[in-house]
């Protein structure tokens, strides 16, 4: 998602199938021996947190809609951003 660019809804939504896509694939290769738990692990965590970013962008794109701003200015959040609110 850290592109520049700022998606629209449609684009995230299909961002994030992928990633859940890339979840499912790296769950896989760790059952059939593929790659390590430690691999797994890390690339888990990266999809974990881009997931997460992708949407507190949706969840300010509605915010700003339902109070009348244009969802265009909302923008991808690091992640340490993003992960704070959720701990």
């Amino acid at each position: 998602m850290g592109n520049g660019k700022n998606p629209t809804d449609s684009e995230t939504l299909a961002y994030i199938r992928n990633l859940v896509a890339e979840e499912k694939s790296l769950r896989e290769q760790l059952q059939h021996g593929e790659i390590s738990t430690s691999d797994e692990h890390d690339r888990l965590h990266r999809v974990e947190v881009e997931l997460d970013q992708c949407w507190d962008l949706l969840r300010q794109r509605r915010a700003l809609r339902e109070t009348g701003g244009d969802p265009r200015e909302a923008e991808v959040r690091p992640p340490g951003q993003v992960e704070g609110y959720l701990s």
